[in-house]
């Protein structure tokens, strides 16, 4: 069906979180990869299924060898983890001096994450934390081939001024000459914001009429909670009920929202990269 890239222009705003939240409740089977060329964390602040530590060996390092002989999406499996709680992961480089393995493969990875979900044997969406794509990062390689590009940014000033600038100029990356019909070609570029929950609503609308305004072609796909006790219990630190936090409930929100409004859509054969739809 779909890839789902996350990414962020500068900062921590939280891509890896939101990543893994979403892919916790997504409707249908998910693969979340860690596509960050700086290196993954999640082997830092999850565990394996089996309770152990998750392998650093295999997952995008062990795939950047198999890809450079071809890579069919079904072979993406043979490099994932199941984490603590089931989610499969293709768990992210060590450093960012391993990313130089990788050049030449981002995009035999973003066909190869775009296509899994038609696989006839186990179909599933990949959700990509890509991590900041400021400064010409490879990761921008995979974008191309996503459904849906999610900026992430957090709710101070700075952050929504240097999201809807990451958002305008990627819009103008992959949709070319495009402009003002960008909403309806391939990626769809939508915002994420990381706020908290008794003023997302009206800072969402605030946001999403600045983006339309300054014509990025991006808007507003939806908040997540700014939760930290959330965010640990995710990473399975801290005690509660993970179903009942702030950042899992919306997260289940904002998925079934974009899956309500794209999912029809994502089933269908997909268009080649920068048409439109």
């Amino acid at each position: 069906m779909a890839l789902i890239a996350l990414a962020a222009d500068k900062g921590s705003p939280g891509v890896t979180t939101a990543a893994l939240a979403l892919a916790a409740v997504w409707p249908r089977r998910s693969l979340l990869a860690e596509a960050d060329p700086v290196g993954g964390d999640l082997i830092y602040r999850t565990t394996a299924a089996s309770g152990g530590p998750l392998s650093p060996n295999t997952g995008l390092l062990s795939i950047a060898a198999a890809a450079r002989r071809g890579l069919a999406a079904d072979q993406l499996w043979d490099h994932a983890q199941p984490m603590s709680g089931g989610l499969e992961l293709l768990v992210g480089l060590g450093s960012a001096e391993q990313a130089a393995g990788l050049v030449g493969v981002w995009p035999t990875l973003g066909r190869a994450f775009a296509t899994l979900g038609d696989s006839p044997h186990a179909p599933a969406d990949v959700i990509a934390d890509c991590g900041r794509i400021a400064g010409g990062s490879p990761a921008i390689e995979l974008l191309p081939h996503a459904s849906l590009v999610l900026l992430v940014s957090r709710a101070e000033p700075e952050h929504i001024a240097r999201v809807r600038d990451r958002a305008a100029a990627l819009s103008a990356q992959l949709h070319g000459g495009q402009r003002g019909m960008s909403q309806l070609a391939t990626p769809l570029i939508g915002v994420l914001l990381v706020a908290e929950a008794n003023s997302s609503a009206k800072l969402a609308h605030q946001v999403n009429d600045m983006l339309v305004a300054g014509q990025t072609g991006a808007r507003v796909i939806g908040t997540l909670a700014q939760d930290p006790a959330g965010a640990a219990l995710l990473s399975g630190r801290g005690r509660g009920r993970l179903d009942k936090s702030l950042l899992i409930r919306s997260a289940r929100k904002v998925a079934a929202d974009v899956y309500q409004q794209f999912g029809a859509a994502w089933a269908q054969p997909a268009p080649a990269p920068g048409g439109g739809r």
